[in-house]
């Protein structure tokens, strides 16, 4: 199932279905749910709509972000970096999400704005949450499904600006998310999963989540060691190789391009790049 929140002009209407057919949407308004104008005119349950006029939220509303860096030993490798032998954490502030048709806006004094396509892993369980998972066998209990997203980072406010990495990461507008939840029971091997991303056409990431160092049922058990882990937190599990600080010469964004991140199954991002 794919679950998502689409924008209408009265607000949010949350927990909608979406069935795909072909390049067209079938949006499946839960009972009680009365969306006003999801495009411009009033819509009724089961509307077709085109996807690419639909105003798609953020799907999910984290307590957390938990990013993984280094994931992909190519990404590593494009960087200069030797592939970790523990997973590298760090946060994302939840209000850095933006939804998949919403605009990237550059942080002012930016020179070095990088693009990072990657698969999330949104967690299940109880709302009491979850901590000290004995095996990786058991975090398959607590991922309620997968998302996409890109971890936007300006990469001079990273790494050269001293500090952690926090910076360049935790920018307004720095992690385009969804357009939906794809749930766990429709996804038989997460690492299987064909992700890639472009600017302005030009095709920059193509990989799979089968090249991850550490895969999401490791990393699930990993994470559980050290934080505790709610329902709606997010695992961003890492970028393969193909970012702009990883071009010949560097490359990074400006206002006008366009970014379109995907991956199989769990849709697409278009987020047009904007100067603040």
């Amino acid at each position: 199932m794919r679950r998502a929140r689409i924008r209408t002009a009265d607000g949010l209407v949350d927990a909608v279905v979406v069935e795909l057919a072909g390049e067209d949407t079938v949006l499946t308004v839960p009972d009680g749910s009365s969306p006003q104008q999801v495009i411009d005119d009033p819509t009724t349950a089961g509307a077709e709509l085109s996807l690419e006029k639909v105003r798609f939220a953020p799907p999910v509303t984290p307590g957390k972000i938990i990013c993984v860096g280094l994931n992909y030993a190519d990404h590593a490798a494009e960087g200069g970096q030797q592939a970790p032998d523990q997973p590298i954490l760090f946060m994302k502030a939840p209000d850095t999400m933006i939804g998949a048709r919403d605009d990237i806006v550059l942080p002012r004094g930016s020179v070095k704005t990088d693009w990072e396509v990657e698969l999330g892993v949104v967690i299940g369980g109880e709302p009491t949450g979850t901590a000290y998972l004995d095996s990786e066998e058991q975090a398959d209990a607590y991922i309620a499904g997968y998302v996409l997203v890109d971890d936007v980072s300006e990469r001079e406010f990273q790494l050269e600006r001293g500090g952690q990495w926090d910076k360049g990461k935790n920018c307004a507008t720095f992690c385009p998310i969804g357009p939906w939840l794809l749930t766990a029971d429709e996804v038989p091997d997460p690492q299987a999963i064909r992700l890639g991303l472009e600017v302005n056409g030009q095709p920059l990431q193509d990989s799979d989540t089968g090249r991850m160092i550490f895969g999401v049922r490791h990393l699930v058990h990993y994470i559980s060691q050290y934080l505790t882990l709610y329902p709606g937190d997010v695992i961003s599990t890492g970028t393969p190789a193909g970012v702009g600080a990883g071009q010949h010469p560097p490359r990074y964004l400006t206002a006008g391009d366009t970014v379109r991140a995907w991956a199989d199954g769990l849709g697409q991002h278009l987020n047009q790049v904007r100067s603040n």
